[in-house]
């Protein structure tokens, strides 16, 4: 950390420059001599991508940012203010801190917070941010979090984990036993210190694998923002044992959309042709793998079983996307084209051989306009054109 990153012209050359083209500015070099080029487009780098990501940070004076990447893999401030409503207590620790934004959250339901961060550079702009933030009940510790448990002699009410998803070899991994630190293998010594685990998960991971590896599993939350899965929380409960509950949340700029369910309850659908509406889930509902307690729970039929495309003669609230049908027809390329007023529509392949690229470069339909076309299979396992105008 470049304490001369602080100077106050030089903070005022980086907001100077936030909208600027990066490698024209590196290109001119440093008008400082006590900050590098390099230095200065990186705080610049970070500093945009936080605006829309992390505005508490952007929005207040002297921040000092770390690399970019960690930046690219901190919880937004949307799903830290998620998260830190899951739990609450006197004490927390994270034993996986990083750029501290979920810390900075936990902050507000636990009296004392404790930042572990094994990257000494981050633990103290963490440190000096917190300060910056004006957070009184948070100590950072520099150093590896398994190892601070080992030597705490308090428990805590909570330890939350953000495992990296790289090994050793820096490799992209996708099972919780080889992410950094190994969760499954200090499961029982995590248990030891606190009776309540929170962890936070790539939306990559596989549920039922991630189930699988764990233990005393109480809650698992799948959290989207506009559309767009960004977490996976498991929520463990030392002695738990009663059935999973699945939670799923879409958080838009208007309207938060939850559906939640019992894991693996057995369940099953009643099916139909697409009727008078057609409901398209979020993307968290889709990730939970939910699909018969969609039917089941709103009272809506499935087209077939693996469309994951739900259909019913009354409009009903969905968690997602509701449409009109208007027409629905055998899949044909030719037959595609001659239904639509203007060459233009926004299609969505579901349960159908082919992908919407494909079928775009055979009917040379653009994208965009009014008419929201799904290719898909009934349930008399038909390849049909449902075409459709949307309702919300």
């Amino acid at each position: 950390m470049n304490p001369a990153i602080l100077h106050p012209k030089v903070q005022q050359f980086i907001t100077d420059n936030l909208k600027s083209d990066i490698t024209k500015l590196i290109l001119k070099g440093s008008p400082f001599e006590d900050v590098s080029v390099q230095e200065l487009a990186n705080q610049i780098v970070a500093k945009e991508k936080s605006e829309k990501k992390l505005p508490t940070w952007f929005y207040i004076d002297n921040i000092y940012y770390p690399a970019k990447l960690s930046i690219e893999q901190t919880s937004s401030e949307i799903t830290a203010a998620y998260k830190a409503n899951l739990v609450s207590g006197n004490k927390i620790i994270d034993i996986t801190g990083g750029f501290g934004v979920d810390c900075f959250y936990f902050s507000k339901q636990f009296k004392e917070v404790t930042h572990c961060e094994i990257d000494t550079e981050l633990s103290t702009i963490v440190n000096h941010n917190y300060q910056q933030l004006n957070v009184k009940n948070s100590v950072t510790f520099s150093g590896d979090g398994i190892e601070y448990l080992k030597n705490a002699k308090d428990n805590f009410d909570c330890i939350y984990i953000d495992p990296s998803r790289r090994n050793d070899l820096k490799e992209k991994v996708f099972l919780l036993k080889d992410c950094l630190p190994n969760v499954p293998e200090n499961i029982d010594f995590l248990f030891s210190k606190s009776n309540q685990i929170l962890i936070k998960n790539s939306p990559i991971l596989d549920i039922t694998s991630a189930i699988n590896e764990l233990k005393f599993v109480k809650e698992i939350h799948i959290i989207a923002v506009n559309n767009e899965v960004k977490e996976l929380l498991f929520l463990l409960e030392k002695g738990c044992e009663k059935p999973i509950k699945i939670k799923t949340v879409n958080i838009g700029k208007i309207n938060t959309e939850s559906f939640s369910f019992i894991y693996k309850q057995e369940e099953t659908s009643e099916y139909s042709e697409p009727l008078t509406y057609l409901y398209e889930p979020n993307a968290a509902i889709l990730k939970s793998g939910g699909f018969h307690e969609v039917s089941n729970k709103l009272g809506v039929f499935k087209i077939h079983q693996h469309s994951h495309l739900y259909t019913s003669t009354e409009i009903i609230n969905f968690p997602g996307r509701v449409f009109k049908v208007e027409k629905i027809i055998p899949y044909h390329k030719k037959n595609i084209k001659k239904l639509l007023a203007e060459n233009k529509a926004n299609i969505t392949t579901r349960n159908f051989p082919k992908t919407v690229e494909q079928i775009r470069k055979e009917t040379k339909i653009k994208d965009g306009g009014n008419t929201f076309i799904f290719c898909t299979t009934n349930v008399l396992n038909e390849l049909i054109v449902v075409f459709c105008s949307k309702k919300q």
